[in-house]
């Protein structure tokens, strides 16, 4: 899927939970956040939109979330985290999530040659979970602006 530039905002706030990386194990430690953030919403009842969220932040940080369509519960444990990107470059990957890195590569490799700089946060927005994974769409958003 070819590189899209887009310059008008994309806004979300999500709820769920961050921790920094170590090692470089990012799937290690976003799992274990994400479940934790989705056994809080099941749990509770808390309407949803569904979709998986996983924003990489300076400095090894990661979080994951969830659009919500309701108040949290006042006991929740989960963070808020507000997403505005001003202008922002898109890249659909269809397929395994054991193939991201290769639509990174490939990502990395288009902003090079066109000369962009990026910056953080990256996010993963996962679609609906379907047991084909050649099915499977992950966008990937970088930020074109300093946030």
């Amino acid at each position: 899927m070819p590189l899209e530039i887009i310059d008008k905002p994309f806004i979300v706030s999500l709820h769920g939970f961050s921790a920094r990386v170590l090692n470089k194990d990012y799937a290690g430690t976003g799992r274990p956040l994400m479940d934790a953030m989705w056994k809080e919403v099941k749990s509770n009842g808390i309407k949803n939109k569904g979709i998986n969220y996983w924003v990489y932040e300076k400095g090894d940080i990661l979080f994951t979330g969830v659009e919500l369509e309701q108040e949290l519960p006042a006991d929740s444990k989960m963070e808020l985290k507000k997403i505005n990107l001003t202008k922002y470059v898109r890249w659909k990957h269809i397929g395994p999530y054991t193939k991201l890195k290769g639509a990174y590569d490939s990502m990395h490799a288009e902003l090079a040659k066109r000369n962009m700089d990026f910056y953080f946060p990256f996010l993963e927005i996962y679609g609906h979970w379907t047991p084909d994974e050649s099915k499977l769409e992950t966008d990937i958003l970088f930020s074109l602006l300093k946030q």
